[in-house]
């Protein structure tokens, strides 16, 4: 776990850094770099699944997944939820960030990777490099949201912690078509998420992020029944 504790660490920090710098950065600025932001978010989201669609066995998967997905999501409505927790603690526009934050620092290729590495191999260099990366992206994000994009270190650490004693348990049943399948699906969130900060449209993500959990149940189905 020394890797995702590096991690938690460095946003934190990055957000008590970047909360510093909010308080003497201009309007204007702050505008300039949600856009920055935004097409920051859009770019990784497109990476993900430009780089995995490729090589995805269930090609139709990914949108099995986001419709499953997003009417659970809707049902539960993950998002007004969300939404009316964070606005009890602040009346500015950190549900925004804090839902980015979110799915940037966790549903990330590096994020989800990283603590398989760790359990099967005892290798933390993803984890290691998912800590600066964060680090650098909760400075840009404090300075736009606030110190309250802290917040999301603690979702890190349930995120990756599950994902390292989930492949400590399943260490024979992990397999390369899992991480690969989330990935994909992770990548059109942080996408959804890019395009809503930029005001190109605006997305419902977290009603959206269900989708996360469908594709690690089709292929247990799968290869319980050898399908």
């Amino acid at each position: 776990m020394f890797g995702t504790i590096f991690n938690v660490v460095m946003i934190i920090v990055g957000s008590i850094i970047g909360s510093i710098f909010k308080k003497g950065v201009k309007d204007e600025y702050q505008d300039i770099l949600m856009q920055a932001m935004g097409l920051a978010a859009t770019a990784l989201g497109i990476n993900a699944v430009v780089q995995h669609l490729p090589s995805s066995k269930y090609p139709v998967l990914f949108i099995v997944s986001l419709a499953l997905g997003g009417l659970i999501g809707e049902k539960i409505n993950l998002e007004m939820r969300f939404n009316t927790l964070v606005n009890k603690f602040s009346k500015s526009n950190l549900a925004e960030g804090l839902s980015t934050a979110i799915l940037l620092f966790c549903i990330g290729s590096l994020s989800i990777l990283g603590p398989v590495e760790a359990a099967l191999k005892g290798n933390y260099t993803y984890l290691l490099a998912n800590g600066m990366l964060d680090g650098i992206t909760s400075i840009v994000l404090a300075s736009t949201f606030g110190i309250g994009i802290a917040a999301s270190a603690i979702v890190l650490f349930a995120w990756q912690g599950s994902i390292y004693l989930a492949a400590k348990l399943m260490e024979s049943s992990i397999n390369t078509d899992l991480l690969n399948e989330v990935t994909i699906v992770g990548g059109l969130l942080i996408l959804s998420s890019g395009l809503s900060i930029l005001g190109i449209k605006k997305f419902k993500t977290l009603n959206l992020l269900p989708s996360i959990l469908i594709p690690p149940v089709v292929i247990l189905v799968i290869s319980i029944f050898n399908l």
